[in-house]
């Protein structure tokens, strides 16, 4: 999707959703930061992976900063924004994007974001921090099987301790699951022995 112009999302007068691919996730953040608007709700979705792109983290902790609710899941499946819950905004054409005031169009860009809006991750203000030795350990641990009681046996801590660090670790990712905190962990490159 190409950056909107200014004037286009100047009309927006009570929320933005915007969904964005991996592709279009650079330029579509950049239009809504440049673009913020004072009592203008902004909801944004992004794939997992672009929070760790450096250019674009910034620009997701700018706009969570400045109130926009951005949430990550592995996989976005549209780039669509829907202005004021009725206008359309889809790619066109490889260099261009289409406006569209059609009710169903709309209608179903809001029901797919609705349908995964509550399945996606919040993103938190501050990007994930590098992990402390003692993480890493853990980390390694669970990876290989550990139980919480075990890891705690072989790191000489409580397993309140050791389940405190993993909802910490957690709560870095943007992780749901542990599950989920495992495979953003092995994405970061939090998993490999250095």
């Amino acid at each position: 999707m190409t950056v909107l112009a200014p004037s286009f999302l100047s009309s927006v007068t009570t929320e933005v959703i915007a969904m964005a691919t991996e592709r279009a996730a650079p330029r579509t953040l950049a239009t809504l930061a440049d673009n913020l608007r004072h009592g203008v709700t902004y909801r944004i979705l992004v794939p997992d992976r672009v929070r760790f792109t450096t250019g674009v983290n910034a620009r997701l902790s700018m706009l969570s900063l400045a109130g926009a609710s951005v949430r990550t899941l592995p996989a976005v499946p549209a780039d669509t924004m829907v202005l004021d819950g009725c206008i359309a905004v889809v790619p066109g054409s490889p260099s261009g994007f289409a406006v569209l005031d059609l009710p169903d169009i709309t209608a179903t860009a809001l029901a797919l974001f609705a349908r995964i809006w509550h399945t996606a991750a919040p993103f938190p203000s501050a990007p994930p921090t590098e992990l402390s030795t003692r993480e890493r350990e853990l980390l390694h641990l669970l990876s290989a099987g550990c139980t919480d009681e075990a890891a705690a046996a072989r790191l000489e801590v409580s397993v309140r301790t050791i389940r405190r660090t993993v909802a910490d670790i957690m709560s870095r990712l943007g992780a749901r699951s542990r599950f989920q905190a495992g495979a953003k962990a092995a994405d970061r490159g939090w998993l490999v022995d250095r």
